[in-house]
C-alpha cells in the first residue's frame, strides 16, 4: 500500500485548521501578577508560540530557550514555566522540566515524557494526517492555546481570512528569501521561513523590518526576495521602493483586517500556503525534510 506523500498530508492539515477554529477553547487567562513571574519554553515551531505569548502579554511573560534555562537554572529562580513541545519528547524540554518544581506541559501527547515530568497538563487536541509532515494545525493549536493564557481571543472571521491568504499565497518567489515582520508578525515571519526550510529546503531568512535595513540587507543580490508581513504604511512602502531599486522582487502580504489576531491567523496561513504552492509549483510528492535523510537523522539525534 503507498503512504500518503507528506506535501498532500501538509495540504490535508492545512485546510483541517478551519474546522479547530470553529471549536477552538481558550485557556483561562493568567492575572497579569502571574504573567510577571511566568516564562514560556519551546523549540521550533513552539518557540515560535512562545514568543507570540510574550507580545500578547506586553512582554509581562518572557519568551525563552529551554536548552539555555537548564544551562542557566538560577534565572528561573521564582518562575512559573510553560513547556510547549508537541511530540512531548523534546529532550532540553525534558531536562529544564526535571529542574522545576511547578512546570506546565503544552503538548499533544499527555503520555510523553515531557507530560510526566511536569506537574501541571495542557493538553492540545486536534486532528491531523497522521503521518510526519511539516507543522501547520500543531502550530496553530499551541500558538493560539499560548496566546489564550495571556489575553482574551476573538477569532473573528477566520473563513474570510484563510481564503485572502490563499489568494495572495499565490506568488513567486526567487533566489534567497527574507521574510520581514514588525512587532506582532515577526514570529510568524520565523514560521514562514521555517516552513521554507522544511517544505522546500530554501535558502530563507527572516528578521525584523528595522533590522533588515541594517544587517540583512547587505547579503542579498539582484533578483532575491523579500516578503513583508505587515499592513501598508509610509515605512515599508518606503523600504519597498528602495529595495525594487536594486532590483529586488518585493512581496507585501496586506492582511486583510485591523484586528491583531486575524492578522496573525493571515499570517499564519500565508506561510503554510505559499510553501504548499510552490511545493506543487514543483511537483514535490514529500517535504525537504523527508528527502533529506541524513539531515533529518543530525536533526532527530539533537532534538530527541
Amino acid at each position: 500500500m503507498q503512504v500518503m506523500s507528506t506535501i498532500v498530508a501538509f495540504e490535508d492539515e492545512i485546510k483541517m485548521q478551519l474546522k479547530y477554529l470553529e471549536n477552538f477553547k481558550p485557556q483561562k487567562s493568567l492575572s497579569v501578577p502571574m504573567q510577571k513571574r511566568t516564562m514560556f519554553c519551546g523549540t521550533g515551531d513552539s518557540f515560535v508560540a512562545a514568543l507570540l505569548a510574550q507580545v500578547f502579554s506586553n512582554f509581562r511573560i518572557k519568551a525563552m530557550d529551554p536548552l539555555e534555562m537548564a544551562n542557566n537554572p538560577s534565572i528561573l529562580n521564582g518562575h512559573r514555566v510553560y513547556l510547549i513541545s508537541i511530540s512531548g519528547n523534546t529532550l532540553s524540554n525534558i531536562r529544564l522540566a526535571k529542574l522545576l518544581r511547578n512546570a506546565t506541559a503544552i503538548t499533544a501527547n499527555p503520555k510523553s515524557k515531557l507530560a510526566k515530568s511536569c506537574q501541571n497538563l495542557i493538553h492540545l487536541e486536534f486532528r491531523n494526517a497522521e503521518i510526519p509532515t511539516s507543522g501547520s494545525i500543531s502550530f496553530l493549536s499551541s500558538a493560539l492555546t499560548c496566546i489564550s493564557l495571556v489575553g482574551k481571543i476573538k477569532l473573528g472571521n477566520y473563513q474570510r481570512v484563510f481564503k485572502i491568504a490563499s489568494g495572495m499565497a499565490k506568488r513567486k518567489i526567487y533566489g534567497k528569501v527574507y521574510i520581514l515582520g514588525n512587532l506582532f508578525s515577526f514570529p510568524i515571519a520565523m514560521f514562514c521561513a521555517a516552513k521554507l526550510y522544511e517544505v522546500l529546503g530554501i535558502d530563507a531568512h527572516y528578521e525584523r523590518i528595522e533590522q533588515f535595513s541594517h544587517m540583512g540587507l547587505f547579503s542579498l543580490k539582484k533578483g532575491d526576495t523579500v516578503i513583508i508581513f505587515e499592513k501598508r504604511n509610509e515605512y515599508n512602502k518606503k523600504l519597498a521602493t528602495h529595495l525594487k531599486k536594486c532590483g529586488l522582487h518585493v512581496i507585501r502580504m496586506e492582511p486583510p483586517s485591523n484586528d491583531t489576531i486575524q492578522q496573525i491567523l493571515f499570517f499564519i496561513f500565508v506561510s503554510e500556503l505559499l510553501a504548499l504552492h510552490l511545493a506543487k509549483e514543483k511537483n514535490k510528492r514529500d517535504c525537504f525534510f523527508v528527502e533529506a535523510k541524513k539531515l533529518r537523522n543530525a536533526s532527530s539525534a539533537m532534538i530527541y
